[in-house]
Parts: structure tokens; sequence; C-alpha cells
């Protein structure tokens, strides 16, 4: 991938989703790396006042605000700094083509990132790849895509941010597996009985990181580590029996990779996002910043053990659809994206998290080859499926 030299302009940036989690620690990179980046589009989907306020403060060409109703506001805030302002999902889609974006920051929550990604990848701009709902969709249908136009993507989960750093020069080595670590989430250790009843605000306490709602209870059930499995065996290429999980309560070894001579590289560091988030936007470079540094005698033991895969089912469950292939993942992640929605409204309990996922797996039929019309007509349709569903 091409990069800025010292005398060269800066990598341009569209990131889709500023206002989340990953969003605005990319512009806290940005601000500190302004040598070597500077934005071009900003996105979200109804946070107008950030929008407008990130758009005053990075002077983007362009800022996208997903609900059409909000256009006008962030127009006429914007309209004295000659930003362009549209609104919706297609004019999303569109900007990610102009001139001037040499990467794509994809920061959104949930499948809505897979269109975008796609019209990003097809139009020869390079991938920082934060939704990782596009791979476990459509994952190989955007691999193959991106391999046909010479696109990179850049992982940003700390996780696969880390497997693609221990690969990086290992190239001609194959790998024999891939060790996903995990925290555990807020409620590792206990048992079936003791989740019963726990609340929203139970599950969103997350020991480690600060990430957004969603994510954020996907940690609690281990479903956002089923995610990143899926995620993991289009980005590297492996089979499902060459990811192994361990939880690591600590999050200082990020993950780690076995070659086949058996060696093992990890790669470690505070629980930070804002550390892979710039190692995707400015690679191959390592830029120096002043983020806080990890330290071995601060962390005396470093512990791992096996997820409690019986408790915390939905890890299961990704593995499964993983093996079932087709349109097996897109299901499971429709399904699980309108579970949680509802759980965060107090409308089902944290137990039944899982029970919806199965439910969904169970109802929508099965197809081995799915063709990209497949997969958003099967995730619709698990959507649907999962509002219904009664305990």
């Amino acid at each position: 991938m091409r990069q800025p030299e010292n005398d060269a302009p800066t990598r341009g940036v569209a990131i889709l989703g500023s206002t989340g989690s990953i969003g605005t620690q990319a512009l806290d990179v940005v601000r500190d790396q302004r040598d070597a980046l500077h934005v071009e589009v900003l996105s979200a989907h109804r946070n107008a006042d950030l929008l407008i306020a990130q758009a005053k403060e990075f002077k983007p060409n362009v800022v996208v605000i997903g609900d059409d109703a909000k256009w006008k506001e962030v127009n006429d805030a914007l309209f004295d700094d000659g930003i362009k302002v549209y609104s919706g999902a297609e004019a999303l889609e569109q900007v990610v083509e102009v001139d001037g974006i040499d990467m794509v920051l994809t920061a959104m929550v949930g499948a809505a990132g897979l269109k975008p990604t796609l019209r990003a990848i097809n139009a020869g701009k390079h991938i920082a790849l934060a939704n990782k709902e596009t791979l476990v969709v459509a994952g190989e249908i955007v691999m193959n895509t991106a391999r046909n136009k010479g696109v990179d993507i850049h992982p940003v989960d700390s996780e696969h941010s880390a497997i693609y750093q221990c690969i990086a020069g290992e190239f001609h080595n194959a790998i024999e597996k891939v060790i996903l670590t995990a925290s555990g989430g807020p409620f590792r250790g206990r048992t079936l009985d003791s989740l019963a009843g726990v609340t929203k605000a139970d599950a969103l306490k997350h020991p480690n990181w600060d990430m957004g709602a969603k994510i954020t209870i996907d940690s609690a059930s281990l479903m956002n580590k089923g995610l990143e499995v899926i995620e993991a065996k289009w980005l590297f290429d492996v089979k499902p029996d060459q990811i192994d999980v361990v939880v690591h309560p600590q999050s200082i070894v990020h993950s780690c990779v076995q070659f086949e001579d058996g060696s093992i590289k990890a790669q470690l560091g505070l629980p930070d996002m804002k550390l892979p988030i710039q190692y995707a936007l400015t690679y191959p470079r390592r830029l120096k910043n002043d983020f806080p540094r990890f330290n071995f005698v601060d962390y005396p033991s470093l512990t791992f053990e096996q997820p409690d895969i019986a408790t915390f089912r939905n890890l299961g469950l990704a593995f499964e659809s993983l093996r079932q292939g087709g349109n097996a993942p897109a299901v499971l992640n429709a399904a699980n994206e309108i579970a949680v929605a509802r759980f965060l409204r107090d409308d089902i309990e944290f137990l039944d998290l899982p029970r919806v996922v199965e439910h969904v797996l169970a109802k929508v039929s099965h197809q081995a080859k799915p063709s990209l019309d497949d997969l958003i007509a099967a995730d619709h349709e698990a959507r649907a499926v999962a509002a219904e569903w009664k305990a």
C-alpha cells in the first residue's frame, strides 16, 4: 500500500461511524498524527451534535448523517465551513468512492457496514476494518473482491491486529493455529443459574475495555469472541479447527499465532484500542506516540483458562455456524443483533440471547453457496424471526 513520504501529502481517511467508540478514538489518533493522516469523510448515524463538532475540528470535505431528518441541522451548522453534507445509506456508499480517500475505516456497528465496505473495496480504497460483521456476513465475497481489486484489509480489532502483527515477515511460514484471547467479560466464572436475572447495567460493566453498548453486551455473552473467530477464518485463511480461544482476564496478550514448528508469537500491550487503530491507519509504519506503555513489573501474573462454552453458549454457536458455512454466519449475526437490541430494551433476559440465536439458526433455511443477494435476504429473514421470538 502506498504511504506518504516526508514531503508527500498525508494519507486521506474516511471514518464511517466517527461518533462511536472506535471512531472517536480514531480521531484521537488523527489529532496526534496530523503529519501522517487527515480526514476526508466523516459519518454518523444519528449523533448530529458530535458529528458537527468533529467536522468543525477536522475539516473533512464531506460528512454523511444517516438519519435523513437531521440533514438540515448538520448542513446549516457546516454551511459556512464549506463542508458538503449528505444523508442516508446510499450517500454513505457513494462517498467512499471519492478522490482523496486512501483508506476507509469502517467503524460502524453491525451488518450495516457491509455495503459501504464492499463499495470502498470496489473503488480500490484500502480498508481499516473495525466492523467485524462485514466478514461474518460475507467473508468469502469480501476477501475475494479485495484480492481481485488489490486492496489491503488491515484489521482494527485488537485480537486480529495482534495476529496481523505476529505474521508480518512470516509470509512463507505456514500457520498451525491462531489463538484468540478473551477477557471473559463481566460474568467470567459465573454459573448458568447465577446469570438468571442479570441486568443490562451488569452486562455493560466490562472489566477492561471501553466499548459501545452492543459490543460490550456481545463481550459479556462471548458472542463478540464468536464473531471474531469467524472474522479470523477469513482474514487469515485458516480452518475452524485452526482457531483456538483462551480466556485471559488481564487483556495484555491480545492474541497469538502458532507456526508449524511449534513456535508461538504473541502481541502484548495495555488494553487501549488506539494502538491497533493507529497501526491499521498508518501501516506499515509504526509511528511514535505517547500512549501509556505496558510494564511487565505491573503485571507479575498473566493467566489463561478455557472458555466456558456450556454457560456462554454463543461462542459454541458461532463455531457451529462457521463449520456449517454458507449463510449460517450471516443468520447468526443478524439474530444476535436483534437479540442484543431487545435485551438493551429490557424485552428479553440475558440468558435469552443464545436462545434467540439458536432458534433463528434452526428456522432460517441453510444455503451452502449464497450470493450477496442471498446473504442480504437471509439477514432480513433472520431479523424478522428474531424479533418475533418469545420465551
